[in-house]
């Protein structure tokens, strides 16, 4: 997990049964949602403001049994522990409190025994050091999916530095591995992805392209509505800033899905948009789905 550990790790190393492998079918792939993989690295980028942190929320709930808001057709749940580091505690027990208007108490109260959420704000984790990667270990243990809000507030590491960035991927990789939780970072895009209109890009993500290229969990982006999409879709240049779209930028495993659009509602929680897509003359040309369609194909 950590050069200490660099020892341990080697004498974890086995040879795969390429026999077994052969002859023997392995058990289905498992996805924490769509294309992630569990035991796997993600990443979520966006630029600040766009509501990452609400997507990542209601991912932790979809994913720890309560409602999945986001129809992205989560079909296996499990525990989540939700590490956001940059909101205060009220911040978040307004996001919260805002979120459960939307479900019954049924899930309020499934959801207090499956979702752990630990404020971070002021309290520096740092996964480069053998004490921080272990405290999120311990916390990533029995879960199936960890979220870390941002990557930024997890390291103190050099973002540029190809070296550095796959030695923090390495060390999430670890925890994964020795957990069997998946782990997805929140990440913000480049300036210069922002400025020229690349938020959409793999290579959209800050810092070294060590956080883009090498993540196996696969990457979202998540993207404001620019004014031609706004014109497309028939939506009033004053109410353009309301809807963002989710966007798979990366896929290494499954199928992926269409890009998704979602609106801001009370307290900024995201909804699926059911937007129209209007043809040149303003009329109706096709409806944006917000449902998981998924394309068939296979990526490495």
């Amino acid at each position: 997990m950590t050069d200490n550990n660099d020892s341990i790790a080697y004498v974890r190393l086995k040879r795969l049964d390429l026999m077994q492998a052969f002859t023997t079918e392995p058990p289905p792939l498992d996805f924490v949602f769509p294309a992630m993989l569990t035991k796997t690295v993600g990443a979520l980028v966006a630029q600040g403001g766009a509501g990452k942190s609400w997507l990542a929320l209601e991912l932790a709930i979809a994913v720890a049994g309560g409602p999945d808001l986001l129809n992205l057709g989560i079909e296996a749940t499990g525990p989540v522990v939700y590490l956001p580091a940059e909101d205060p505690e009220l911040a978040l027990r307004h996001r919260l409190f805002a979120a459960g208007q939307h479900f019954d108490d049924v899930a309020r109260e499934r959801l207090a025994s499956t979702l752990e959420i630990v404020p971070l704000m002021g309290r520096p984790v740092d996964l480069m050091m053998p004490e921080g990667a272990g405290a999120v270990e311990r916390m990533a243990d029995g879960k199936r999916l960890v979220i870390l809000d941002t990557l930024r507030r997890f390291h103190s590491a050099e973002e540029n530095s190809s070296s550095e960035m796959a030695r923090l991927l390495g060390i999430m990789e670890d925890i994964c591995e020795r957990t069997g939780a998946a782990i997805l970072f929140l990440h913000h895009t480049s300036k210069g992805a922002s400025l020229n209109g690349g938020g959409d890009a793999q290579q959209a993500s800050r810092g070294s392209s060590v956080l883009a290229d090498n993540v196996r969990g696969g990457q979202f982006n998540l993207l404001g509505m620019t004014e031609a999409e706004a014109r497309a879709h028939g939506i009033n240049a004053s109410d353009r800033r309301q809807f963002v779209r989710l966007t798979q930028a990366k896929i290494n495993f499954g199928a992926s899905i269409l890009d998704m659009w979602f609106r801001r509602a009370d307290g900024g929680i995201l909804l699926p948009a059911e937007i129209e897509r209007m043809d040149d003359g303003g009329r109706q040309a096709a409806k944006a789905t917000t449902k998981p369609q998924r394309r068939d194909r296979t990526h490495g």
